[in-house]
Formats: C-alpha cells, sequence, structure tokens
C-alpha cells in the first residue's frame, strides 16, 4: 500500500482500530475501526534494506468512514467522505491559556533544536518539530488538535475529541485536561 501510494502522490488513511488485533490471529476478535480517520501523505520515504521502510507521514485532513471491505490480501479499503474543515474560531480569553502553553513549548522545541543544530551530530540539520508551521495560536480548533497530537491519553479519548464538531467544544475540554495534568493552571 504504502509503495504505491508513494508512486501515485496519492494519501492513504489512518483509523484507530477498536476491536481485533492488527495482526489477524486465528480466532480472534474480528476489525472495527472508529468512524473518523485522518489522511496522511508520506512526506519522507526511504528503503535502507529490501523488505523495510522508513516513512515519515504527516496528517492532513479528516475523513468520515462509510463503508469499509477486507481484501482477500489482508488489507482493509474504505469508502470515505471528508469532515469539513473546522471553522476558524478566536480563542476566548477564558481559553487563551492553552495557546500560551502550546507557544511556550513551541518556543521551547525551537530553542533545542537550534542548540543542537549549533553543536552539530546525527541528525541535527533534519530534525523537525511535531508542529508544523503555519502556527495558529489564535484558532481554538488548531491548538486543541495539536495538544491532542502531544498530550499522552488514551486512545479512545484522543478519538472522541478529534470527532467533536465544534473546535470551541474540544478546547474546552483540552483546557480540563492539561488542567488535570498540571500543564497549565
Amino acid at each position: 500500500m504504502i509503495g504505491k501510494c508513494r508512486k501515485a502522490d496519492a494519501p492513504f488513511g489512518v483509523v484507530s482500530l477498536t476491536s481485533g488485533s492488527e495482526v489477524r490471529k486465528a480466532g480472534a476478535d474480528a476489525e472495527s475501526f472508529a468512524a473518523i480517520g485522518t489522511l496522511a501523505v508520506i512526506r519522507e520515504f526511504e528503503s535502507p534494506q529490501s523488505g523495510l521502510l522508513q516513512i515519515e507521514c504527516v496528517g492532513t485532513q479528516r475523513f468520515r468512514v462509510r463503508t469499509t471491505e477486507l481484501q482477500k490480501h489482508g488489507l482493509w479499503v474504505a469508502e470515505v467522505e471528508a469532515v469539513i474543515e473546522d471553522v476558524a474560531l478566536e480563542i476566548p480569553d477564558d481559553l487563551q491559556h492553552t495557546a500560551t502553553a502550546l507557544r511556550r513549548l513551541v518556543d521551547t522545541l525551537e530553542e533545542r533544536r537550534s542548540a543542537q543544530r549549533a553543536q552539530g551530530g546525527p541528525g541535527a540539520q533534519t530534525a523537525r518539530l511535531p508542529i508544523g508551521e503555519p502556527y495558529r495560536f489564535n484558532d481554538c480548533g488548531w491548538v486543541a488538535n495539536r495538544w491532542c497530537e502531544l498530550v499522552p491519553m488514551q486512545l479512545e479519548l484522543r478519538q472522541r475529541l478529534m470527532e467533536l464538531d465544534s473546535p470551541l467544544m474540544r478546547l474546552e475540554l483540552v483546557s480540563d485536561l492539561l488542567a488535570r495534568t498540571g500543564i497549565t493552571e
């Protein structure tokens, strides 16, 4: 699948497995998947040896799974529809601390990356931040989504947050999570 996507410069879908196993086992529960997933595009591709792929991908857009089908070689395919992107919504004053904390984190990561580059060493010049530009620290959905990517949490919770249609509600819930974990006040 990855080889075909790379050659065609096509995205592929990533969805959470809600039951079953990534590797089919006799007698195991049937696979089922979350209703919402993310399209991913391949940013970097290497094949250091036969049968081994090293890829770096970036998520682009959410989609809703309409139908799924298991192909004979074990690959799942699905009919999907795009989920409309979040409407840009300015962060209200009472949630501004979430954006401020994220900006501090990005600044810290950028400083560390600059220091690593100055020191040299393997991979220092190509090191990437886990958050890419353009930064939108004033947008509810963007800030909430970056925290959902960064904060360790149960997969089910991350999935539920990313399925919410309201970027403001997503940010409010992320703010509560950040407060409970001590990341923000």
